[in-house]
């Protein structure tokens, strides 16, 4: 039995080629480094909050502070760069500008 015809074939047509999304792997690679920061700054300020119970003067405090707020700036840093990598891969779109006009009440029918 033959299934030949003038429409005989696939009905999709070839897929095309994947590219690297080198943006994507820019920010990949920054969350990364975002997290290992925040790895190292957190351990850091363990080791120094051990360091000034232990009473080894006020420095330690400072460093431990500061270690601190360099934890939560990577964190935060790194958490924004994760939703703009999402928004890079399609995963997530951004919401509807200010700009956009508004949606009508009634939906598609209503505005005929």
């Amino acid at each position: 039995m033959s299934t030949g015809g003038k429409r005989a074939g696939s009905r999709r047509g070839a897929r095309p080629p994947r590219t690297l999304n080198k943006s994507a792997l820019a920010l990949g690679a920054a969350i990364t480094l975002c997290v290992v920061a925040w790895g190292y700054l957190v351990y850091a300020a363990i080791d120094f909050g051990t360091a000034a119970r232990e009473g080894s003067g006020g420095s330690a405090w400072s460093f431990m502070a500061l270690a601190c707020l360099g934890a939560i700036a990577c964190l935060f840093v790194g958490l924004l760069l994760v939703a703009r990598l999402m928004r890079a891969l399609g995963i997530s779109d951004p919401p509807p500008s200010a700009d956009a006009p508004p949606r009508p009440v009634g939906g598609k029918r209503a505005a005929r």
